[in-house]
């Protein structure tokens, strides 16, 4: 865990022009910048960014925040991660909670073997471009394939030399322990102990992690006799073939633009589709669709189109997974290529128009597809088409949405030739006994949690399940505005002293502040907040507050003692730097969705501009803020009051 003292430099040194200046194009527009927006598609300017206030807000799809929140969307990162990324830019050292020594072996064996990966990645790129076998063999491979060479670079394509130990040879000359080598699978050792180049003589194909990690390779024999076409990494620390899309790092920004995955096969597919100039495509690396890789494409889009070739055997072997899509919720549409085409052949034989064309002539509904392709092989035989009705029905009653699946029944019924009442019943008894016992997937061991990746209060996967507890989605009420007013108070002015007054019995001096006179108010009549994202806002203000009071009592605590003793009181100097500034706490909390509402409520388009205040000094919102804080208290009692005798009115007409 990063220490709270880490956290604040990192926030301090973050300046949000410079963070979305390394992915946005920015110009400047009065106090602001702005710039296309970088999660959606965007093609008039809508993304803008506040130097003054730190953050970046996109007025057409809404996305926004900090500087940290702004790396965790782009980035796809986790909130210590992206704090990871901003310290690693402006070079600050993290100070992270001391690990036991099992959990520190477990991190020092990760981190070493990513570095060992590191290695051999710029090792199979130099002997591609540097040595005479590489160049020969290798890169000539790819060019013949039709790769240009920002393409090869890009992905880092590389070339293994076919030697029996070169490369654990020059490993162990650069100081790489024969343990990590091992490990990682790119060098092999047999039961004699004769260690021999996992790869050798093969084209490479490196598997980015989505943080951009080499995890694994994929080795392509260029060798006819080679009984063996790929040869991959084996299973490690690092690397979890169930959990890997190969291209996803490439992909992921246009995933999100496009909002939408196109899914395809192997490394070549992904390559040749990415060099046509359509971004958002990831594989399974020949490998059957699994929950996590799935789960993976929904967090940036919640459509996938699927490339097949026309070999109908592969075609139905690939069905049985792509039932997961349906049963996470997710949109599938089916494109099927031209005879004797694959996604690799098509896309170097189109570019990026031709292909996005052919596809949105061509794309189809899973179901409708699977049901056509079934229907076709089983003709008019009885058995088959019965097995066939079964096996369609199955798939109908895994779709979660009610809507989706109601129209699937009834568009399969009429493909089908049997009634949509039959259909109903059997996808009804489908879900009830589904019920009973767990979804299909989650009885597969490929789909659990990896045992090596150990779940902590701050690991990638906690934080993960906290983003997404954090998400859940809640109606507002129809008091939403009003208390969207008043949060907007607590999130600007918390801590702003609002009344200040002697207790006419007590003679004590009375100080209220923003969010416990709101508080106060609201509780006096039995008012809450509808959503709890709202009241955690608030409870959190008002205990920042309370450990705010109890600071400034032990400092004039402080301060009494040092006069007493005859000596001048000097204050701190980092004293009103630590005050509580709810702005700063709210924008850049943990919670993304406290993060995200912190924006909206202080973020403001537009802004007076100078020659407004060239003359007169404007009145500020805080100047006025002991009209405007009861003003809108009256406002929401009113409408929750007219509200209740609406309630009223309308139960007595019953």
């Amino acid at each position: 865990m990063i220490d709270q003292l880490t956290i604040d430099r990192i926030l301090d040194a973050a300046n949000i022009v410079d963070v979305v200046a390394d992915f946005v194009t920015l110009r400047k527009r009065g106090v602001n910048y702005v710039g296309l927006c970088p999660f959606h598609s965007d093609k008039s300017p809508s993304f803008y960014v506040s130097p003054a206030k730190n953050i970046c807000k996109c007025f057409a799809c809404n996305e926004g925040g900090t500087a940290v929140h702004f790396i965790m969307k782009h980035e796809q990162l986790n909130y210590f991660d992206a704090l990871r990324f901003l310290a690693k830019k402006y070079n600050i050292e993290i100070q992270e909670r001391e690990l036991t020594d099992k959990q520190k072996q477990q991190q020092s064996n990760r981190e070493s073997m990513l570095i060992v990966n590191s290695w051999a990645q710029k090792y199979f790129t130099d002997q591609l471009y540097k040595h005479e076998e590489g160049k020969r063999i290798g890169y000539s491979y790819f060019i013949q394939r039709g790769f240009r060479d920002d393409i090869i670079r890009k992905f880092q394509l590389g070339y293994s030399l076919d030697k029996w130990d070169e490369l654990y040879k020059e490993a162990i000359r650069k100081g790489y322990k024969k343990e990590f080598l091992q490990k990682t699978g790119i060098i092999t050792v047999s039961e004699t102990g004769k260690i021999s180049d996992r790869f050798r003589g093969r084209v490479i194909f490196p598997v980015h992690s989505l943080s951009g990690k080499v995890v694994a390779f994929g080795g392509r024999t260029l060798k006819k006799d080679d009984k063996a076409k790929y040869v991959n990494s084996p299973e490690s620390e690092v690397y979890h073939k169930s959990n890997e899309l190969y291209g996803i790092y490439f992909a992921k920004q246009a995933i999100i633009k496009a909002d939408c995955c196109f899914l395809v096969e192997g490394y070549t597919d992904v390559i040749s589709i990415h060099q046509a100039g359509i971004e958002n495509v990831v594989a399974s690396s020949g490998t059957a669709l699994t929950l996590p890789q799935i789960r993976l494409i929904h967090r940036f889009t919640n459509n996938i189109t699927v490339l097949y070739d026309g070999d109908a055997a592969g075609i139905k072997a690939a069905l049985r997974g792509i039932d997961l899509i349906l049963e996470e919720g997710m949109n599938i549409k089916v494109v099927l290529l031209p005879d004797g085409e694959d996604p690799d052949s098509f896309a170097r034989k189109n570019n990026a128009t031709a292909f996005a064309e052919f596809i949105k002539q061509n794309e189809t509904d899973f179901i409708r597809f699977k049901t056509q392709l079934l229907l076709k092989d089983a003709g008019n035989d009885p058995i088959k088409r019965a097995t066939l009705i079964s096996d369609i029905i199955k798939t109908i009653a895994i779709i979660p949405d009610n809507i989706a699946r109601t129209l699937f029944i009834r568009e399969c019924s009429t493909m089908m030739g049997i009634e949509e009442k039959l259909v109903l019943n059997e996808v009804n008894k489908i879900r009830l006994s589904n019920l009973e016992k767990p979804s299909l997937q989650k009885n597969k061991g490929e789909f659990t949690q990896p045992h090596s990746e150990t779940v902590t209060e701050n690991s990638p996967a906690a934080i993960d399940e906290k983003e997404k507890q954090s998400n859940l989605v809640e109606k507002p009420s129809v008091f939403d505005d009003f208390e969207l007013a008043l949060l907007r108070y607590v999130v600007r002015y918390a801590g702003t002293t609002l009344f200040e007054y002697k207790d006419p019995e007590t003679e004590e001096e009375i100080v209220l502040k923003v969010a416990e006179y709101i508080q106060k108010e609201l509780e006096r009549d039995e008012i809450y907040f509808s959503l709890s994202i709202y009241r955690r806002i608030l409870e959190e203000a008002l205990q920042k507050e309370l450990l705010e009071k109890e600071r400034e009592e032990k400092e004039k605590q402080r301060k009494e003692k040092i006069e007493k003793r005859g000596e001048e009181y000097v204050k701190p100097t980092d004293f009103e730097s630590k005050a509580f500034n709810p702005q700063r706490y709210f924008l850049a909390h943990q919670d993304p969705g406290i993060s995200k509402l912190a924006v909206e409520l202080i973020s403001e388009r537009y802004e007076l501009s100078k020659c407004h205040f060239k003359f007169k000094e404007q009145e500020t919102e805080k100047d006025k803020l002991h009209q405007f804080v009861v003003k809108d208290l009256f406002i929401f009692k009113n409408a929750f009051l007219q509200h209740q005798i609406n309630t009223i009115d309308l139960n007595i007409k019953e």
